[in-house]
């Protein structure tokens, strides 16, 4: 026993000798400086994943604005001048944006394979959420989803609740299930038949019942999705992997057809799985898992940190609900509990500078995504003032929330200020600068380029119509107007808004309308 635990010691002790020798890349001519870590295979992995925003600071101090860090098996290239972004949007013809992200959704949701090059299908995805995300089918999803939130806000929830009753829970969980249910339903409609059936109340507490079956096997899975990314196998995680897979059954096309009202953009991927696919009926489902989980993941978070803001801050409180009520004035819209729900339609709101600055705010203080290219062959990259050697397949990366935080384009960047992104007419502001130069990039949690974020317009306008409902039917306020702000869940860096490391509590009732 004691020769077999001595062998397996020198056979370790000789891999990592091995791989320090002859494993480790060597810093070729005109190439960014390297920085390979210690560990084989993870590199920097532990000590970016961490704290990604001092670990990417330290190193920019260190080597400048670009260096190269080994990171979980890839070669990853951090580009950290703002100037510069623009030198990888130009690069088309060298950087794939599309490779990282077809296969990341291919190993985190199980289906096949949805680059076309591969021969599963031939649907172009991002031309799909495009066509249904924006434009004219934007105004449909928002029209549904200002009914479904007051749907689940005012009946669904609370179908008891009085206006001389507060109720506590937390904020987090509060944002989650409201967002959650409300953003289902706008997208995969409705198994309600008719409005005039008799056992209506029975059905939509069956439905809802559903949906919050639904939530919970989405948090069980999305808990693990930064391992998945990672590339670890789902099957490490026996609860996580079932969970992926009710969700998936609960997404069939045998049973999306049961649904009524299902958005265009649902619709069109089916007719797409369909005729353009070579997926199985569970493959098909899980492609529709994915559509879920980018509609939920980072706008739930996102909800929650705006709120939280609103309430901290008694000032952006006032400026926002005095934004609403002119809004609903202008609609002639009366707040009521009748039945009778507010309407509000793109146009108007559209019209709440306030609230976009509001959330832009908690966004640039809560997101930490990552935008990804990787080099589809050797190339040399020009930036404004040098040129460096990229190597095929390794990854070229943006990490904006070094943007986000950097005091010389945002004054006292951990701080939330309500009017940040107003000038002083109270408009929209996209004038920011770095060493007296105005940036191009300055506001980034979407991502930028080819690969921004397709749904981005739709998760402000929920949160939007989210912020403009509270403040409409409801008293809210934090149960500890003292209480700390949370502090941000780096295990999700790089995916986009981050998690609170705690819920908050806070209470709300009916306004006396």
């Amino acid at each position: 026993m004691l020769l077999a635990s001595w062998l397996w010691g020198t056979a370790v002790i000789l891999c990592c000798v091995s791989w320090l020798l002859l494993g480790r890349r060597r810093r070729r001519q005109g190439e960014p400086p390297l920085e390979n870590g210690f560990l084989p295979y993870l590199g920097c992995a532990l000590k970016f994943g961490a704290n990604p925003l001092e670990f990417l600071k330290e190193k920019q101090k260190k080597h400048g604005h670009i260096f190269t860090c080994h990171v979980a098996g890839k070669y990853i290239h951090f580009l950290t001048d703002p100037f510069s972004y623009h030198a990888l949007m130009r690069q088309g013809k060298h950087l794939d944006w599309k490779k990282f992200h077809f296969a990341t959704s291919a190993k985190a949701f199980g289906h096949g394979s949805i680059d076309p090059a591969e021969g599963n299908t031939t649907e172009n995805f991002h031309h799909t959420f495009i066509r249904t995300l924006q434009g004219n089918a934007l105004d449909a999803l928002i029209e549904a989803m200002m009914e479904n939130l007051q749907y689940v806000m005012l009946q669904s929830r609370t179908p008891k609740l009085q206006s001389d009753i507060w109720v506590t829970e937390g904020l987090y969980t509060f944002c989650c299930q409201v967002m959650f249910e409300s953003g289902f339903l706008t997208l995969f409609g409705k198994e309600l038949n008719s409005n005039n059936d008799k056992n209506l109340p029975s059905k939509q507490e069956t439905e809802r019942a559903h949906i919050l079956n639904a939530l919970e096997n989405f948090k069980e899975f999305d808990k693990i999705f930064p391992a998945l990314v990672a590339g670890l196998p789902i099957h490490l995680f026996k609860s996580a992997y079932s969970a992926r897979e009710k969700l998936g059954e609960a997404l069939l096309h045998k049973n999306l057809l049961k649904r009524d009202n299902l958005s265009e953009l649902v619709t069109l991927r089916m007719f797409l799985n369909d005729t353009l696919s070579t997926f199985d009926d569970m493959e098909k489902a899980k492609t529709h898992v994915a559509v879920l989980w980018a509609s939920q993941a980072n706008t739930i978070p996102a909800t929650f940190w705006t709120l939280f803001y609103l309430l901290k801050n008694p000032e952006a409180m006032r400026a926002a609900t005095k934004e609403v009520q002119r809004v609903l004035e202008s609609a002639e819209e009366s707040i009521s509990l009748d039945g009778k729900h507010i309407s509000l339609n793109r146009k108007q709101l559209d019209n709440m500078p306030i609230l976009d600055s509001i959330i832009k705010e908690a966004m640039r203080l809560s997101s930490a995504s990552m935008t990804f290219r990787v080099a589809k062959e050797d190339f040399t990259l020009h930036l404004e003032n040098d040129f460096y050697n990229i190597r095929k397949d390794d990854v070229v990366a943006l990490y904006p929330q070094l943007l986000h935080f950097d005091p010389e384009i945002y004054a006292d960047p951990l701080t939330f200020k309500y009017d940040r992104f107003l000038n002083e007419n109270g408009e929209e502001k996209t004038d920011f600068y770095r060493n007296g130069r105005k940036l191009k990039y300055y506001y980034m949690p979407f991502g930028t380029g080819i690969a921004k974020c397709p749904g981005r317009l739709f998760a402000v306008h929920e949160i939007k119509q989210f912020l403009a409902l509270m403040l409409s039917y409801f008293e809210i306020e934090l149960v500890d107007s003292n209480v700390k702000c949370p502090s941000l869940d780096q295990s999700r860096a790089g995916l986009g808004v981050l998690q609170p490391s705690n819920d908050i509590d806070f209470r709300y009732r009916l306004k006396c309308l």
